[in-house]
């Protein structure tokens, strides 16, 4: 009753497409070489880091169609504290009537930059630590990066200003297996949300095998994070990547609904509008050089609202197509229908 009452309400987000969530890639540059990176940044990049200029220019349809303080703007890259003019970029979005929030490695994030931010309006952040020191720093590609991360991750559980925050690690076999070590670092350091994602085939992590989970691994994640959260000392999650058949509710507050060009929209670093930034870069919808941002959102993104294309290949005559609707975005390709790994088919191939 509830996964049907669910897809209801799921239909009718999708007619209504309310956007309340909007990445800015604003550069591509990084300050790590992380080996599971799905953009595939790097110190220097083919694309100048955007103008925010540009980017502010493009919300301005946004101000007269949207509440103030509706949409939150998670400015992403590339490592966004690359940017030195981060903090003004903030604070001008703030007066815009956008919450903003980053997406960071923690590399750069010491105590000055948290105040400056701070005072810009900062009011959400999403930390990534990948294992414990020493699998950290091999995923991340330089040494130091684990005391980094943790530093900063201390700065934002340690603020007593109003500030969500949450620390996301990317499971593969390498970390696998330090789960519930990196569970008690966590706690310890008064973490109160941590997120999980697997490393799928995209970005750097299409042509590495050994970062992907077999069936079996799959599943003992999913029992850690349903262990995790009966625990109750810290909000653990699976991420919105995947439907999880008997998992569903178990590993999450609510059932999988893939929100990408639905609630959830960005605008790249080139300019291009699309919805998460991991999405294949065929499907974008337009450009804010060229196009008008709110148009787009209103009366584009039909591969994203109407899914339909996606029920092909093993998903054509999968019983729980109508649950899932193909997967996430980010497991497709334009051009073909056919899902890049199924989540729910590793589950049941271990059952």
């Amino acid at each position: 009753m509830l996964q049907a009452f669910h897809n209801y309400f799921r239909r009718k987000e999708t007619q209504l497409h309310e956007l309340n969530y909007l990445f800015w890639e604003c550069t591509q540059r990084c300050n790590l070489n992380c080996m599971h990176c799905g953009s595939d940044c790097t110190a220097s990049s083919l694309y100048k880091d955007m103008p925010f200029e540009d980017f502010l220019k493009a919300l301005q349809p946004l101000e007269t169609r949207f509440q103030r303080n509706s949409i939150l703007v998670v400015i992403t890259g590339g490592e966004p504290l690359v940017r030195q003019d981060l903090a003004d970029c903030g604070r001008q979005l703030r007066q815009h009537g956008f919450p903003w929030g980053i997406v960071s490695n923690g590399w750069a994030y010491d105590e000055a930059r948290h105040k400056e931010l701070m005072a810009a309006g900062l009011c959400s952040v999403t930390f990534s630590l990948d294992g414990l020191k020493g699998t950290h720093d091999t995923f991340r590609k330089r040494q130091g990066s684990f005391e980094h991360a943790l530093n900063a991750i201390d700065l934002v559980a340690n603020e007593r200003r109003k500030l969500e925050y949450d620390v996301v690690t990317c499971v593969s076999p390498m970390n696998l297996g330090e789960l519930d070590e990196l569970k008690q670092l966590l706690v310890e350091h008064h973490v109160k949300a941590w997120r999980f994602f697997t490393i799928e085939p995209i970005g750097r992590a299409a042509n590495d095998p050994k970062l992907q989970l077999s069936n079996a691994q799959f599943r003992q994640l999913m029992d850690f994070i349903v262990a995790t959260r009966k625990e109750g000392k810290i909000d653990a999650k699976f991420s919105c990547e995947a439907y999880v058949g008997p998992y569903e509710r178990k590993v999450r507050d609510w059932y999988f609904f893939c929100r990408a060009g639905i609630t959830i929209g960005s605008v790249l670093v080139d300019g291009s509008i699309s919805a998460c930034p991991n999405i294949d870069r065929h499907f974008v919808q337009g450009n804010i050089y060229r196009d008008n941002f709110l148009e787009v959102w209103e009366n584009r993104f039909q591969p994203f609202r109407d899914r339909r294309w996606m029920k092909t290949g093993s998903c054509k005559d999968c019983k729980v197509y109508k649950h899932c609707l193909g997967g996430a975005m980010h497991l497709h390709r334009a051009g073909s229908g056919e899902i890049l790994q199924c989540h729910y088919q590793k589950l049941m191939g271990h059952a």
